[in-house]
């Protein structure tokens, strides 16, 4: 289905949209060239960066844009939020490194069952498993003429639907039945994602972690990208190496103590600084080992004071 777009500016500041849709947090952006295309609230979408602005497009009638600002979280002043993070070499070199990355704010359902698939892949794999699962079972969206076909993320009722096979056929392996058992147990009533929004963090997260296949580090990502939990701290594979790079490098602290260091060190917006941590390490550093370059934040970071031991 095709249809003509419509377009409107976004006067931003601070904001990097490539670090931000390039970051790990959602998987259906791609980039040709300068442009950004995804699927925002059922809505196909194209983004550019011109100084001081973002120019969207998207199809059909568009009476408000307030569908786009909330996901791109545009109205958040970003300076106070990085004013809150410690004030120490690692977590300024990140900042520095990264400034003007940003949270997005994503459906709750496609961001779990998103991180559900993310399971011991990479970035350009779950970007294909997520891209046969809309093909197969979501629904075609308006395109303009000259865009491929794009379709949009399938409801937790569709999914439930179908069977385990049919999942595997994505190419999901594993994860299939705790896609399916997670579609299930949402239309089932077993959780509720609309209620977690006012629910406790810990309880929310708890809820979660009851569905098949969702342990603490999915449950985060959840909470932070679809919620907006800042005291949510998903810890990865690259945020752990972060933190125990740059913070304990002469200790390996297990992933308890990570956790409970991040509860206490990171201040009220730790989800944000675990995202600036998240990139700096799988961009920055990763690529300043790879051409033999050092990396000052590694070498000079002071080692976390012994007081921080009652934390655990």
């Amino acid at each position: 289905m095709s249809s003509a777009t419509v377009r409107h500016s976004f006067p931003v500041k601070e904001y990097d949209l490539d670090a931000t849709l390039s970051s790990g947090q959602a998987f259906r952006w791609q980039k040709c060239g300068e442009v950004w295309s995804g699927v925002v609230s059922g809505r196909w979408v194209r983004l550019s960066t011109q100084p001081f602005k973002i120019v969207a497009e998207t199809t059909g009638p568009a009476d408000d844009w307030l569908w786009l600002i909330d996901y791109l979280q545009l109205e958040v002043d970003l300076s106070p939020l990085l004013k809150s993070f410690p004030d120490d070499e690692p977590m300024q070199s990140a900042v520095k490194a990264c400034h003007g990355l940003r949270l997005l704010r994503q459906d709750p359902w496609e961001c779990l069952a998103s991180f559900i698939l993310s399971s011991s892949k990479q970035i350009i794999q779950i970007q294909q498993i997520i891209g046969h699962i809309c093909e197969r079972f979501g629904e075609k969206l308006l395109t303009p003429p000259e865009s491929p076909a794009v379709y949009s993320f399938p409801t937790a009722s569709r999914l439930a639907q179908v069977t385990e096979s049919e999942l595997r056929e994505c190419k999901m392996g594993f994860r299939a039945p705790y896609l399916l058992g997670s579609a299930r147990a949402i239309v089932e009533g077993e959780i509720s994602l609309a209620s977690l929004q006012d629910l406790p963090v810990d309880q929310a997260r708890n809820q979660l972690m009851q569905l098949p296949g969702v342990g603490r580090k999915i449950a985060d990502c959840v909470l932070l990208f679809a919620y907006g939990a800042q005291s949510a701290f998903p810890v990865d594979v690259w945020v752990a190496k972060a933190l125990r790079q740059l913070y304990f490098p002469r200790r390996r602290p297990n992933l308890k103590r990570l956790h409970s260091f991040a509860a206490t060190y990171f201040g009220p917006n730790a989800g944000y600084a675990q995202q600036y941590l998240f990139h700096y390490m799988r961009t920055k550093i990763r690529t300043s080992h790879r051409t033999g370059k050092r990396v000052t934040a590694r070498r000079t970071t002071p080692r976390v004071k012994p007081a921080a031991k009652s934390r655990t």
